[in-house]
């Protein structure tokens, strides 16, 4: 999966659950529907920053290790200038698996390059203005999707309280809205995977709903205790 399209099926499913069971916990406390909503929007809002700042470093960071370790001009001007024994380089060859013959051309084959090649002409240069890192996929572009797709998922747990439905009435809604949702998330990446679609969206329900009632449960125990 590329970048981008990473950050936005996981970025949902985290929004889906995580914001499912925020509410949940919350609701179970017997707070009033305002504090719900206020709780639940607040989440969307941490989560997707927090996810759209995480997914920009990633990518980023997963980018320059890649450009750092490609062949460059630097590298093309300073080769000649080093230490290098034609030997030592012979064992190194001959320590990723090739023969003893095979491994000693091919270092008196690096040395004399190194000793002979034109430096005013770069050794390797990729063309002008190449990506040549497309399948990582643009940080940017991977956080903007994290945000807003987190932000989606996020919402809807949060939809009954926003359109005034309290209590259990608004706990219901809200589980057939995210269940609906993760199933259709799950089933999206089986099909892509090339794995069963039900199967993999039956497993991100019961995920979903098994941290909602971990948190429910938390809820219910908070709101008999008083505190």
């Amino acid at each position: 999966l590329s970048g981008t399209f990473r950050a936005a099926v996981f970025g949902a499913n985290d929004g889906l659950v995580s914001n499912l069971a925020l509410v949940m916990g919350i609701g179970a406390t017997g707070v009033d529907a305002r504090i719900v909503l206020f709780s639940g929007i607040a989440g969307l809002l941490a989560g997707a920053l927090s996810m759209g700042a995480g997914e920009f470093v990633s990518v980023r960071s997963q980018r320059e290790l890649l450009e750092a370790t490609e062949p460059n001009n630097f590298g093309d001007d300073v080769l000649p200038d080093l230490d290098l024994d034609q030997n030592e380089l012979a064992l190194i060859y001959r320590a990723r698996g090739l023969g003893d013959a095979e491994a000693t051309a091919r270092a008196r084959l690096v040395i004399e390059t190194a000793r002979t090649a034109d430096r005013a002409v770069p050794y390797r240069r990729p063309p002008e203005g190449a990506d040549t890192h497309e399948v990582v996929g643009s940080a940017f572009s991977a956080a903007l999707s994290s945000f807003l797709f987190f932000a989606s998922g996020a919402i809807i747990p949060v939809l009954p309280w926003l359109f005034g439905l309290q209590g259990l009435a608004a706990v219901l809604v809200a589980l057939a809205l995210v269940g609906v949702a993760l199933l259709g998330t799950g089933a999206a990446v089986g099909l892509l995977s090339g794995a069963p679609p039900l199967r993999r969206g039956l497993r991100q329900l019961g995920i979903g709903f098994g941290a909602a009632a971990v948190t429910y449960v938390l809820g219910l125990l908070f709101g008999v205790a008083g505190i």
